[in-house]
């Protein structure tokens, strides 16, 4: 079992920056796919960005694309998503997600769950 902490989310001005940070638990975190998902009050979980144990094979959303780097660090447990030209509309509690190599970019595809932290872009 993987046991998985979010932190760094709050409020930002629109073009503002914020990191997120996922914390793991395990001794194989590398072997996981990891990605981060979103959800806005009244819609569907959505896709952000994935990326694979090694970290060669980023994967973002178009939404995002430009703006948000997913990275990981396997010697600390830990993968980030750099937010840069934060927009109103990227307003969400933002999940990290672990998964097996086969995860996608729908949420049943992934195992285990992050209690969420919540972003909030002011105009």
């Amino acid at each position: 079992q993987v046991q998985l902490v979010e932190s760094g989310g709050g409020l930002v001005q629109a073009g503002g920056s914020l990191r997120l940070s996922c914390a793991a638990s395990g001794r194989t975190f590398s072997g996981y796919t990891m990605a981060w998902f979103r959800q806005a009050p009244g819609k569907e979980r959505q896709f952000v960005a994935r990326i694979s144990g090694s970290g060669s094979r980023p994967l973002y959303a178009d939404s995002v694309k430009g703006r948000f780097t997913i990275s990981r660090d396997n010697a600390k447990n830990t993968v980030y998503l750099q937010m840069n030209s934060l927009k109103p509309e990227d307003t969400a509690v933002y999940y990290c997600t672990a998964g097996g190599v086969v995860a996608g970019i729908v949420p049943t595809s992934y195992q285990y769950w992050g209690q969420g932290t919540q972003v909030t872009v002011s105009a």
